[in-house]
Parts: structure tokens; sequence; C-alpha cells
């Protein structure tokens, strides 16, 4: 064994080792990549997957994806999704790199895209896809980074949530956007927040979690699976409640009523009014 040179204690001998390499130039630039290394790899071990997990494909849905994507939506959003600006500088069609699988089956299966023509909000109309097209293009959009998942279907039955608990946060979280039973309501530079009646469970959890157009993103870190569910359900009973009072109104709440009372119940007096004058003058 080596032993250590006359009043030098060895552990003073390595202390001066590491300082030098300590002062090397290529330090610095080690401890960096090493402390990159160890960020990106607990990242990668500790980053909730829920959402963010690249939609799993075959390559032959992707390639029929890609296909389709190209044919209807690449005018716009570019051959690989990376947005379209013209001349002008006016954005074609943003960029879907990372926008994931929920929001395609959200902006397609409810017919708002392919968009018929720029517009300040689009609207749900006809689907012009089938099911399996739909699966298809998100499965490519998916592929091109990693973004918010379909929902599973266990969070999408109306039976398994608590409506008490979905009024409380559609109250706290939508209704000042889609009035309190969900019937829609007017917003700014043209825009609305649309009328839920109607709409299916699968896409208003994809509305969410995405948060298309005008609408707050409402990820799974701030409202859980569970409480979309309970959401889902809410608005699940109030499209299937009765109206005891009779006409619904548009279930717009006071407002509404208030309005249908001065209209119809204070024309009424009026007209009875002018009648009765009318009869005794002629009397």
């Amino acid at each position: 064994m080596p032993r250590s040179l006359p009043g030098r204690p060895r552990g003073s001998r390595i202390g001066r080792l590491l300082s030098t390499r300590r002062r090397h130039p290529l330090a610095a630039i080690a401890v960096l990549v090493a402390v990159l290394f160890t960020a990106g790899g607990a990242y990668a071990a500790l980053a909730p997957s829920t959402s963010q997990n690249v939609q799993a494909a075959s390559s032959t849905q992707i390639e029929e994806g890609r296909q389709l994507f190209a044919i209807g939506c690449s005018s716009c959003h570019g051959l690989n999704g990376e947005g379209q600006i013209n001349a002008n500088g006016d954005v074609l069609g943003p960029s879907l790199i990372g926008v994931g699988a929920a929001s395609v089956d959200f902006q397609v299966g409810t017919g708002r895209m392919p968009l018929a023509a720029p517009s300040a909000q689009a609207i749900r109309k006809p689907v012009s896809y089938t099911q399996d097209q739909i699966d298809a293009l998100a499965a490519f959009v998916a592929s091109l980074a990693p973004g918010p998942a379909e929902p599973d279907e266990q969070y999408l039955d109306p039976s398994q949530g608590d409506v008490a608990r979905g009024g409380e946060l559609f109250r706290t979280n939508c209704s000042q956007c889609h009035n309190t039973t969900g019937q829609g309501g007017a917003l700014t530079m043209g825009q609305f927040a649309p009328n839920l009646t109607g709409v299916e469970p699968r896409h208003i959890y994809e509305a969410m979690l995405t948060g298309p157009q005008a609408m707050p993103v409402f990820n799974d870190a701030t409202v859980t699976p569970e409480d979309k569910r309970d959401i889902i359900a809410f608005l699940d009973s109030v499209q299937n409640e009765a109206d005891p009072g009779g006409l619904a109104i548009g279930r717009a709440g006071p407002v509404a009523e208030g309005l249908w009372a001065w209209l119809v119940g204070i024309g009424l007096l009026i007209g009875m009014a002018t009648w009765i004058v009318t009869r005794s003058s002629k009397a």
C-alpha cells in the first residue's frame, strides 16, 4: 500500500486533487450535463401520463390519418400540423402539434372542423367523417407530439357521477358563460358559449380537457376526471328533468320568466282594461 509523504496527510492530497479538477475548464459543462440528465430522468419517471401520453395507435391507422389530414386539413394546418400563415400575416390555421387526440375528437366529432369559412367561432354542424376516420385523424395528430388523450369510458357514464356535487362544480366554473342549466350565452367579439343540451358526454369531457376557442382549459390537475364525470351527470339530469311549471322558456331563469310576465301578463291586463273602457263608453 502506498504511503503518504512525510508532513503531507493523505486527505490533504485528495482535497488538492479534487480542487484541481474542479478548476478544469470542462468541469462546469460536465456538471451541467449531469444535472440536466438527472432532471430529465426524474421528470420522465414522475410526470403524470394520464392525459399527456400519445394515443396508442397502429402505424396503419396513423398512416390513414395522415392521408385524411393531407386531403381535408393541410390547406389550413399544414401537411405536418405546423399551422399556416398567409402573406398578410393572418393565421389560416393554428399549429396542431401537441393538441392531442382529445382535441381532434372534439373538433371533428362535433362537426366544428373542417371549418366551412373563417368566422369568430366555429359552430357545431353535421359531422363530415365517420368515427373510424376521426380516430385515424386523432391518431395522426397525437403522433406529432404528446397531448391530451381521449377520455376513458369509466368517466363518461352519468349514472356513476354525483349530480349534486356536479351542480356545485358547474355553477362555480361554468355557469358564468353557459348559464346555470347549460343553455349557453353570449360572449364578446362575436363569440358565444354554446348550448350544452344534447352534447355527448365524451365531447363535454374533451371540451373541459382541451379548452376550445374562448373556453378555458380545465385539465385533470384542475378538474379531476371524477369531477368532470360529476359535471356530466349534472348536465344529464338537467336535460332529462321535467318542467312542472309548464313552458320551459329556455330554462334561462328569472329574466325570461319576468319578461314573459310583462309581455303576456301585463299585455292581457291592458287589453282587458281597454275592452272594459270601450264597452262602458258604448253603453
